[in-house]
């Protein structure tokens, strides 16, 4: 259904009604990820206001953390898109992957103080995310055995 006003096309998406749950599904995702840009939008304007050598994206993130854990927003209100988003994350990577493929020649040069920068950093991310992942997942075992043994 299509009707004018002011000379201003309005569109009801009729095609909404036809999602079974309380929400409709497609308004639910465009709010969800809304929020999410929103939270971008703040890290932006943050990294323009403050002088800090910091990423506009880490403002942002660091934001959207601060908004969860004071309940700000509940979780439900951006987990779908944000699991989504984490999914697809790899493919944000084929542009970068594309520009060092186009600058080779360019590192083909420096290629030995790369090489002498990227793999120690490598192994301690790889250490690191392993001991904080056994760190998450024994806490989480001991709080099971705490919670059966209370039972």
């Amino acid at each position: 259904m299509v009707w004018s006003s002011c000379g201003i096309l309005y569109i009801r998406c009729d095609f909404l009604h036809f999602y079974p749950r309380k929400e409709r599904f497609a308004t639910k995702y465009i709010f969800q990820f809304a929020r999410i840009l929103a939270f971008c939008f703040l890290g932006e304007i943050l990294h323009h206001v403050l002088p800090l050598p910091v990423p506009a994206s880490v403002y942002g993130l660091v934001l959207l953390l601060l908004a969860l854990n004071f309940q700000l927003i509940k979780l439900e209100d951006v987990k779908e898109v944000g699991t989504y988003l984490t999914g697809i994350f790899p493919l944000l990577f084929v542009p970068a992957a594309a520009g060092v493929m186009e600058l080779w020649a360019e590192m083909g040069e420096m290629l030995l103080p790369i090489l002498i920068a990227i793999i120690p950093v490598t192994v301690l991310v790889m250490v690191s995310a392993g001991k904080t992942t056994q760190a998450l997942t024994g806490r989480k075992n001991k709080e099971a055995d705490n919670d059966a043994a209370a039972e």
